[in-house]
């Protein structure tokens, strides 16, 4: 296996061999990958499906039965914004129509190669659906917490997927501590958040990116950040390349940009250093990135400085604009996707070409 296990990041203890923890049994802190895990063209296998193309990544056993819904894949497409041509990566294709599939597929697998036979997730809409999409084809009982604010259609793919779906009245942070309870209960926590297994599946967009810009790094990747992960793992994803290509020329790194809502912008507001700016889980349109308290905060915040990279807010009267911008341009997406244009005027003068922009969650996922 090219990757090695993961470890707590406050006692160091490693993975257990048993079980399926979302914190370290020992000290409850969060678990992550020790290393930067290695890239192989060469072991890159077009037979599997979905993001397993990329298997050699994942560190899962060689005997472990994927659990894929055609994940990944997401075409590249270009347009000109604000005077320039930038590439947007069309994760709202995914199966689900979110990037979450990446992730999901990875954390089921490894749930399924653990014995597990049911288990429990929360999520603001998108990884919910996800996580019941791949639960139900590999024949897992699923039970979403969500807010009970949540999209309409996002709640009702949940349920059309047979998992059992709780919402939750208050905050977004109200549902995490619902679902932690439950944890706490024994229940098996798939948490999209908490656990480090869905990363390298985040990881794969990276590599598509790269093959899809004709064996180049992008100047920098604009991405909607909550949690992060996804951020996280793109950065990662890009280190593995860099390291494997190194042989062939100097690759850089692209300039991370996370985009928030102002609304809710943690990350932003320790990038920036503003003390003076409220923290609080303020309503806003893009759910998907309604975060108060991001539990890889310190990881992302670093993979965007050391990058070079920023942290953009959107103010909240500007995400429907950009949505409705986006659609003029063809693509489709729900709010939390639509920050990337707000995002862009501001950031666009100031990045390096190619610029490449994520476009995380469907349209058909958001009621209004």
């Amino acid at each position: 296996m090219s990757l090695p296990a993961p470890v707590c990041l406050d006692c160091r203890q490693p993975y257990p061999a048993e079980g399926f923890p979302w914190r370290c049994p020992a000290c409850g802190g969060l678990f992550d990958y020790p290393d930067l895990w290695t890239f192989d063209p060469a072991a890159v296998d077009r037979a599997q499906p979905g993001v397993f193309r990329y298997r050699h990544t994942f560190g899962l056993p060689p005997d472990a039965s994927p659990v894929s819904l055609g994940e990944g894949g997401t075409p590249l497409v270009w347009a000109r914004v604000f005077g320039r041509q930038v590439a947007f990566k069309c994760e709202f294709l995914n199966p689900t129509g979110s990037f979450k599939d990446r992730g999901s597929a990875l954390i089921v697998t490894w749930l399924t190669l653990r014995g597990q036979t049911e288990a429990v997730e929360d999520s603001s809409g998108n990884a919910g659906a996800s996580f019941a999409a791949y639960a139900a084809r590999a024949g897992l009982r699923a039970r979403i917490f969500v807010p009970a604010a949540a999209s309409g259609p996002k709640r009702a793919h949940i349920l059309a997927c047979g998992a059992d779906l709780v919402p939750v009245a208050g905050s977004r942070a109200d549902v995490a501590e619902a679902v932690r309870r439950e944890a706490e209960a024994g229940a098996a926590y798939a948490s999209h958040a908490a656990l480090p297994f869905n990363l390298p599946g985040y990881a794969t967009a990276a590599y598509e990116i790269f093959d899809q810009l004709g064996g180049d790094m992008p100047g920098a990747v604009v991405v909607p950040a909550g949690q992060g992960g996804l951020l996280l793992g793109l950065s990662r994803g890009f280190a593995a390349l860099r390291v494997a290509n190194s042989g062939k020329r100097q690759y850089k790194i692209p300039q991370m940009v996370a985009v928030q809502a102002r609304a809710c912008a943690p990350l932003w507001a320790a990038f920036a250093r503003r003390e003076d700016a409220a923290l609080a889980e303020q309503p806003t349109l893009a759910e998907g990135v309604r975060v108060l308290r991001p539990l890889r905060a310190e990881a992302v915040l670093a993979a965007v400085a050391v990058s070079g990279g920023t942290v953009v807010a959107v103010e909240e009267q500007a995400i429907l604009p950009g949505r409705d911008a986006l659609a003029r341009l063809g693509f489709y997406v729900e709010p939390t996707s639509a920050l990337v244009w707000s995002a862009l005027e501001q950031a666009l003068p100031s990045l390096p070409d190619p610029v490449v922009v994520v476009l995380t969650g469907s349209g058909y996922k958001y009621a209004g």
